[in-house]
């Protein structure tokens, strides 16, 4: 089987997502049941990370367990990528000895230069640029709060002309929803204050068919079937912490925008939240908030991404 890399949404199709929702469905069945399940018995992932995380680290560590795997965890510390050696060679080693390596770090060129010298599978856990694995776990309880088909399971097809709104930041979060959106046939709101705009050239989007820009956060919530939002500084950007409060104090989430939105509008954030900055504490710990399922889910849809991608597809 040819090896498959995960480093930007775009990289699988709309084909590829369908099974996966559904794969991740029946995995996360399992693991609620308490049911044994060890298709990677005997593999090993190993996780680099140049960025700290809370979630990437736990959802892929106990996922990976949770399969019958192993990890190996590296810092900063332990592996410099292109400072002690070149990406190159650190990839030629490290995927000798592992069968499948996730990334969390900074630009997206060097996720980019480790897996094109990689044996084996490279998942993106996130960089500057893009954060797949987070937007499909959004997707995923999106469908799975709003989008099952007769028998349950996650059905793509209810994706079809929704809209999500992102407000606030055009960060890796906002390239990645403009990615999904095309691919999968909804449509994003993008509403960003002035300066902080999504380049469409890093998103690499066909077209604009599948977005629409906003300037008033307000109207970009009207009508929306989900409202989402990130933090307004992101790791690597603390330099600038104090100009994006001023800049973006009129992107918070809060009740007024939440109503703004189709009755029964969901309101997710990739965490961690700074409640009374991008979203307001009664919208996240309110009863439109599916946060911690967004949370959770970031490990099931990992279970099912790397099983796909050691494996393929499952019977």
């Amino acid at each position: 089987m040819a090896i498959r890399h995960y480093l930007q949404f775009s990289d699988l199709t709309a084909d590829d997502y369908a099974w996966l929702f559904r794969r991740a469905a029946l995995i996360k069945a399992k693991f609620k049941a308490y049911e044994k399940y060890h298709p990677l018995a005997d593999r090993t992932l190993a996780m680099i990370f140049e960025k700290a995380s809370t979630r990437t680290r736990v959802s892929f560590e106990a996922g990976m367990y949770q399969l019958g795997g192993s990890v190996v965890h590296l810092t900063t510390g332990d592996t410099q990528l292109g400072r002690a050696e070149p990406i190159e060679d650190t990839a030629r080693v490290i995927s000798r000895m592992v069968d499948l390596v996730m990334i969390r770090t900074f630009g997206q060129d060097k996720i980019e230069r480790f897996a094109a010298h990689s044996r084996v599978p490279v998942i993106n856990g996130l960089t500057n640029e893009f954060h797949p694995c987070q937007i499909l776990a959004d997707i995923f309880t999106l469908l799975e709060h709003r989008g099952q088909d007769s028998e349950g399971m996650p059905d793509p097809a209810f994706l079809q002309g929704k809209v999500v709104a992102w407000v606030g930041d055009g960060n890796n979060m906002a390239n990645t929803w403009l990615q999904a959106a095309e691919l999968l046939g909804f449509t994003v709101h993008l509403s960003t204050p002035s300066g902080y705009e999504v380049d469409q050239s890093v998103a690499g989007v066909r077209s604009s068919d599948s977005y629409q820009v906003f300037k008033d956060p307000m109207e970009a919530c009207r009508g929306a079937d989900l409202v989402t939002t990130d933090v307004w500084t992101s790791m690597g950007y603390e330099a600038e912490n104090e100009a994006r409060k001023k800049a973006f104090a009129d992107w918070c989430v809060d009740a007024e925008m939440m109503r703004a939105a189709k009755p029964g509008a969901l309101f997710m954030h990739c965490l961690p939240a700074h409640r009374g900055e991008e979203v307001e504490a009664e919208v996240i710990d309110g009863p439109q908030s599916v946060v911690w399922d967004e949370a959770e889910n970031r490990m099931h849809v990992q279970k099912a991404l790397m099983e796909f991608l050691l494996l393929g597809r499952m019977a």
